[in-house]
């Protein structure tokens, strides 16, 4: 019986997975795409604009309950960036070749656009919590947006077992595993450190989240993106070559051994849209603890997490792999491709490297899923017994994924995850007009030379805003 249900969801995900979500979520790209006029790649350097000022914010800030919208960008990078940014690249190169980078970056433009929906949505529907903050995300627009509460609560479930739990204690067992093999540390040792670090950060609230991404994910991305940079100095003779590589390898003109274009196509597109989550339902849930002027800022600011999280950080793995050449040996994938690589290109302290660097880019990954989880919790409104039971949970799947490894666990939390995208997907497509009319809203201000300032009454009919009086 349980060969049976193992092979059954494997079955269902590799249909949903290889086929359903990737049609739809690409799908859903180009038609937000097209009728935003291409928001995402028109307002890039407004992107980073409203970026540095977030930062700002985050220090001068008066009300010390509110987060900033950096911080906000920190807790969505902090979820998406993951072990996935090191070794689900190298899967990617190694079953599909070199091309699979440029269809990565492809997607996580088209996916650019979904991302900047599904977080302006958040941020108009978002409410007020009970330490002066905001909580928000498809659940909640889904109830007020959508009235369809019951829709909101399948969401908030699958989110918080996925992410909450599951994805939490893989995130685990790839830092337990990586320390073993640097450092020798036994994993329920790796466990324990780990419960002490997660239980700091989830029972100090969702300001402590949003202080310990802003600290941890900008320290990771700079330490990793000055590694691959030097890599590609060490070896800028070559740089030309691989982007020649990268290009012709995308298009079936230089195949890759064993990949076809269309396995190349596949491998990026797939990497792309697990790796940045764009319209997956699972930034907006950061988007919408963010105090900004105008709901589309947080839009465009969650729509740079993706290209940090794919055209950055996963090409800061793409280069170190392809200028290093060990992606040609066979039998080496996954994150002992991306050691191998970078050891080839600095010496063996490479391997404790990326050990660190799985460590940041895990933990933070923890600290991330956990708040989506409790924010949906609060969402169906369980009573606080409930909220310590989840942290809880946590803590044991962390524990557990450090020592133990179940397929049937994992392969669960794909289904839901999947389940969860499609739903999240059907909303903001249904709710995609609320967004575009905000866009209007934003772009009229900007034009007339003011600071985007919105309220209720900026978009005729709109029903069901709670933080939008003023």
């Amino acid at each position: 019986m349980g060969e049976f249900l193992t092979n059954t969801i494997g079955q269902v995900n590799n249909i949903l997975w290889s086929y359903v979500l990737i049609a739809v979520l690409v799908g859903v790209g180009l038609y937000f795409g097209f009728i935003t006029r291409f928001v995402q790649i028109r307002y890039f350097k407004t992107m980073f604009k409203l970026l540095g000022e977030g930062a700002g914010k985050a220090i001068t800030q008066k009300n010390k309950n509110h987060v900033s919208s950096f911080q906000a960008f920190c807790i969505s990078t902090a979820s998406r960036v993951g072990t996935g940014n090191m070794a689900g690249v190298a899967i990617a190169i190694a079953a599909g070749g070199p091309g699979a980078v440029f269809w990565m970056w492809v997607i996580a433009i088209i996916g650019g656009a979904s991302s900047f929906v599904e977080s302006t949505l958040a941020q108009i529907y978002k409410v007020k919590d009970g330490n002066g903050g905001y909580r928000g995300g498809p659940a909640y627009y889904m109830e007020q947006g959508l009235n369809k509460r019951w829709l909101g609560i399948i969401f908030s479930i699958l989110i918080t077992v996925s992410f909450g739990l599951v994805f939490n204690s893989v995130q685990a067992n790839t830092i337990s595993v990586a320390f073993e093999g640097a450092f020798g540390v036994n994993k329920l040792i790796v466990g324990i450190g780990l419960i002490i670090l997660t239980s700091i950060i989830i029972f100090g609230g969702v300001k402590r989240i949003a202080q310990a991404a802003e600290a941890i994910v900008p320290v990771m991305a700079v330490a990793y993106v000055l590694m691959a940079l030097f890599v590609v100095i060490r070896n800028i003779n070559l740089v030309p070559h691989m982007f020649n590589l990268i290009v012709t390898s995308a298009f079936g003109i230089r195949p890759f051994v064993g990949a076809a274009i269309g396995t190349t196509i596949m491998m990026g597109i797939k990497r792309g849209l697990f790796s940045n989550e764009a319209g997956m339902g699972s930034a907006p849930n950061a988007a919408a603890t963010a105090e900004v002027t105008h709901p589309v800022k947080q839009g465009f600011i969650q729509t740079l997490g993706v290209y940090t999280d794919t055209i950055l950080i996963c090409s800061c793995t793409a280069f170190i792999i392809l200028l290093s050449g060990v992606y040609t040996e066979p039998n080496l994938t996954g994150i002992q491709l991306t050691q191998k690589a970078l050891s080839s290109q600095v010496g063996s302290w490479g391997n404790t490297f990326i050990a660190i660097c799985i460590f940041l880019f895990a933990y933070s990954s923890i600290i991330g899923n956990y708040y989506y989880g409790e924010t949906n919790i609060e969402f169906i409104k369980a009573n606080k017994g409930w909220l310590l039971a989840y942290r809880i949970a946590v803590l044991g799947m962390v524990i557990f994924g450090t020592v133990a490894k179940v397929q049937i666990v994992w392969d669960m939390a794909d289904l839901f995850m999947a389940f969860m995208a499609l739903i999240n997907l059907g909303a903001i497509a249904m709710l995609g007009k609320v967004a575009f009319a905000a866009l209007k809203d934003y772009e009229v201000q900007f034009k007339q030379g003011k600071d985007p300032h919105f309220n209720k009454n900026s978009i005729p009919n709109l029903e069901n805003i709670e933080c939008w009086d003023k």
